[in-house]
């Protein structure tokens, strides 16, 4: 299919127009079920941070830096998450997050939203179907409110990146079977959107960083970028965005045993044509082909959680004919955790890279590296939880050659948060 132009400006205009319109009846739609819910579940948090962070500029302000915070010093930063459940019947079920963050566009903004049937079961099978906007359930290690981490204020790099650019908008089916000793599940979906995702990786490359886009915010990839965009600085997009009319799909079977060990295998793919594209700020924004495997398991060794994940994939976009740019990316995790009493300490090694083809290419682009991250937890009661970390992330992007500085980098972050949770 060849390419074709996208809208102009105005027309762009009202598409946000439109999408604001769709969430704020959603919401409304979500409060008035709230208001008839059998039971409703609030929960959340209120982080207070200070941090001393590494003299590279941050990538979230148009440099390469690999952690959420940069240029040295240090810095303060205060962000919240609501999370809503209404029980609307015995097999109805609606969920809404919503994310503060102040000094963007939209503070208070949408994370996902979704409403799930789920039939009462008196047999060992289970299934189930959710529809609305959603994170794919790539992780078992952010599995808290507002895609967070029970054990690190920063996630892996595979979980940054799901985090800053996958969400799914469509229908997702599980079914389970189960049993006193073991559940097996599966899962598909069908979505549309996340026709851009992957394009801050292949431009920036990974990071680690707990910066959750939502929905309506823009994202912004690094300033020596804005050459090869064809663009002016600030280069900006929108990741959750339909470009080119096609359905993407994701599917996966998991296994459940005792104690909470968990195995999860999913296969993720946009489908996107790397063709298409739609103007954005006067730039062409294409829909990149996104495809990846992710694998993550969980294992309680007594008072000991670890939690794996490797994820294998690809993303490509084709800005002329005949001219495929293809970006192959991998990622893994290990994480160590004590699982008892007020103080739990976490410890966590990343291991990651991508390759841009073809390799003739003279903007270098690819990269690897490592990162260890070691988080103290201190719970006291069941609504508050002091942290701190220090996160150290080695490595060597040939990009930062476009900048006039060395391709290796060590970043060095150290934080310190008090959660409020309830």
């Amino acid at each position: 299919m060849a390419r074709t132009d996208g809208p102009d400006r105005p027309q762009v205009e009202r598409m946000k127009a439109r999408r604001r319109l769709r969430w704020t009846c959603l919401a409304g739609l979500a409060c008035a079920g709230a208001l008839h819910a059998q039971s409703v579940q609030w929960h959340g948090y209120l982080d207070l941070r200070v941090a001393a962070v590494p003299g590279e500029r941050a990538w979230s302000d148009g440099g390469l830096g690999k952690t959420r915070f940069g240029r040295g010093g240090n810095v303060r930063d205060v962000e919240g998450v609501l999370s809503g459940a209404f029980q609307l019947a015995p097999e109805w079920l609606a969920s809404a997050e919503l994310q503060y963050r102040p000094g963007r566009e939209h503070p208070v903004d949408l994370l996902d939203a979704w409403i799930r049937y789920r039939p009462v079961s008196t047999t060992p099978w289970r299934w189930s179907l959710k529809a609305g906007a959603f994170f794919p359930p790539v992780s078992l290690e952010n599995d808290a409110v507002g895609w967070a981490s029970p054990w690190t204020l920063t996630p892996s790099a595979s979980n940054s990146w799901i985090g800053e650019e996958v969400r799914t908008r469509g229908v997702e089916w599980r079914i389970e079977h189960r049993a006193p000793a073991r559940t097996l599940g599966a899962v598909a979906a069908l979505y549309r959107g996340n026709d851009p995702t992957g394009e801050l990786l292949a431009s920036r490359g990974w990071a680690l960083d707990d910066l959750v886009t939502p929905w309506h915010a823009d994202v912004r990839e690094p300033d020596v970028y804005a050459s090869q965009a064809r663009s002016d600085v600030p280069v900006e997009y929108r990741p959750f965005v339909e470009i080119d009319g096609r359905t993407g799909w994701y599917a996966g079977v998991d296994y459940a045993g005792i104690g909470d060990n968990h195995v999860s295998l999913l296969r993720y793919d946009n489908r996107a044509d790397p063709t298409r594209y739609q103007l954005y700020d006067e730039r062409k924004v294409f829909a990149w082909r996104t495809r990846f495997w992710s694998l993550a398991g969980r294992m309680h060794m007594g008072d000991v959680v670890l939690v794996a994940q490797a994820m294998d994939g690809s993303t490509a976009f084709e800005p002329r004919a005949g001219l495929l740019l293809d970006t192959r990316f991998h990622a893994g995790s290990l994480l160590a955790g004590w699982d008892r009493g007020a103080w739990r300490p976490a410890v966590r090694l990343d291991m990651f890279s991508l390759r841009q083809l073809p390799g003739t290419l003279a903007a270098p682009l690819s990269e690897h590296g490592n990162a260890i991250t070691a988080a103290l937890n201190w719970r006291p009661n069941a609504w508050m939880r002091v942290t701190g970390e220090v996160l150290r992330v080695d490595s060597r992007r040939d990009q930062r050659l476009l900048e006039g500085s060395s391709p290796r980098r060590v970043d060095l972050q150290a934080q310190l948060s008090l959660r409020f949770e309830f």
